[in-house]
This record gives structure tokens, C-alpha cells and sequence, in this order.
């Protein structure tokens, strides 16, 4: 049987047709998963924003209640029971007080997707200026260095943006290692996003903790160590999101860490 050239030639037409097609069809399957992901996040992180709102809500009047009678308990009868009794109604009065520091801060979390406002053109260097202003006394207090290099414009809420690096900047303050903290803020543009950095010369993070840090509530550190609520990290994740990015550290356990968070540069969440 003799086959002819255009034969040949249709045959290979038909094959790379194929192949073509199959690499689309992949393309189309895999952009479907990414934002099927995209959409579950979106709708795991809303469903946990209502639930730290419902969950303040529901907390707060039988908090205020317990702390006022234990206050009350406190000026009647401080001095006229023996010493425990005193210490006892201290350890409460501590506690009402650490359990609303946590409402304050479930609260804090819920405002992220509910209170958000509309993505606008925002300059990230007026930003970092309204987020170093609003640090103004930690800064001076630590003898912290902040230097930034040249940052874009990009499409965000810029309300959001300043909290994101009050937090990521009072966290390089607050984790240092005794040495006046060195920060720095870079963005470099890649593909269609731009990746921020936050960098510092602080304690650092053992690698096994890089994803635990950004959990609700997750301490790595005793609040005698460190203060906080432990909710910080996972608000900076939450504005993050919003935006459409992601947010993640890099780290040298007792030498430094270095934040990375990303903005896609058309604005799309």
C-alpha cells in the first residue's frame, strides 16, 4: 500500500490538532481547580468571619457581667478575706480581662471581609508613611531602622494595606533578638503580581511553625515573653486573601524573618 505525502501531512495535522487540544483541555481543567480552590477559600474564610463576629457578639454581655460582679467582689472585700481569696479574684480579674482582649480581637478579625472598603488606586509609600506614623512611638521606643525601596501603586483597600503593615512592623518590633531592629520594605513585580517583603533581623521562626503562626489564636510564645492575643498574623492573612494574594514567611531561626505577600497588579480578588 503506497501512502501519499498529503496523507502523511493530514495525519500530522490531525495528531498535533489533538495535542493541542488535550493541552488546552488540561489548561481549562487546571484553571477550573485553581479557582473552585479560590472560591472555597473565599467562602471558608467569609464562613470564619461570621462565625468570630457571632461568637464576639455572643461572648461579650456574660463577660461584662462576670467582670463587673468580680470587680465589685474585689473593692467590697480585698483585705477582709485571707491572702488566696485576694489572689484568687486577681486571677479572675485577669482573665476577664485576657478574654476580652480576645473578643477585641475576634472582632477585629470579622471587620476584615464585613467592613472592607472598595479597592482603590492607592500609592504604597503614602501608605507605609501613614503605617510608620501610626507606630510612631514603638518606632522610637525599640531605636528601630525602617527602610523601604521603591514602591508601587497598586489597586487595594488602602485602609486594609496600612493595617497590614502596622502588623507586620509591630511584629518585627516586638520579635526582636536585643538588638535595635533593622526593617525593610521592598515590591518587585512578577508576572501579573506584585510581592511585597517585609524584612527584619529579628528572633526568626523555626521552619516547622511557618504555616501555624497565621492559625486564629496560635502563640509561639508565652504572652510574659510576648505580649498579644495571638490573632494578628491571621488578620494580616485575611487582608491578604481579600486582595486575592497569599501571604508567607521565610525565616533564620535567631536571625531573621522575612514577610512576603502578594497583590495581583490588575486589583481582581
Amino acid at each position: 500500500m503506497k501512502i501519499e505525502y498529503k496523507d502523511l501531512k493530514a495525519v500530522n495535522i490531525t495528531v498535533k490538532e489533538k495535542k493541542e487540544k488535550n493541552k488546552a483541555g488540561r489548561e481549562n481543567r487546571k484553571n477550573e481547580e485553581i479557582q473552585a480552590a479560590a472560591e472555597e477559600l473565599r467562602h471558608s474564610s467569609a464562613g470564619l468571619e461570621q462565625f468570630a463576629y457571632v461568637t464576639s457578639r455572643a461572648l461579650e454581655e456574660p463577660l461584662r457581667i462576670v467582670a463587673r460582679y468580680t470587680q465589685l467582689v474585689a473593692q467590697r472585700y480585698k483585705g477582709k478575706l485571707d491572702a488566696d481569696a485576694d489572689e484568687f479574684i486577681g486571677y479572675i480579674m485577669d482573665g476577664a480581662t485576657w478574654m476580652q482582649k480576645l473578643i477585641n480581637g475576634l472582632r477585629a478579625y470579622s471587620r476584615v471581609g464585613r467592613q472592607g472598603k472598595p479597592f482603590k488606586p492607592t500609592g504604597c509609600e503614602a501608605v507605609l508613611d501613614r503605617a510608620l506614623t501610626n507606630r510612631r512611638a514603638r518606632i522610637e521606643e525599640s531605636g528601630a531602622v525602617i527602610t523601604h525601596g521603591i514602591l508601587p501603586t497598586v489597586m487595594v483597600d488602602a485602609s486594609q494595606l496600612v493595617q497590614l503593615f502596622e502588623k507586620l512592623i509591630g511584629n518585627a518590633i516586638k520579635y526582636r533578638n536585643g538588638e535595635p531592629p533593622h526593617i525593610h520594605i521592598s515590591a518587585e513585580q512578577k508576572g501579573n503580581e506584585w510581592i511585597f517583603s517585609v524584612r527584619d533581623n529579628g528572633i526568626g521562626i523555626a521552619s516547622e511553625y511557618y504555616e501555624r503562626i497565621f492559625v486564629i489564636f496560635q502563640r509561639l510564645h508565652s504572652r510574659k515573653e510576648y505580649p498579644g492575643n495571638g490573632i494578628g498574623l491571621a488578620i494580616c492573612e485575611r487582608v491578604v486573601e481579600r486582595h486575592g494574594g497569599r501571604i508567607w514567611v521565610e525565616s533564620e531561626l535567631g536571625k531573621n524573618s522575612t514577610f512576603y505577600f502578594t497583590i495581583p497588579i490588575n486589583g481582581d480578588k
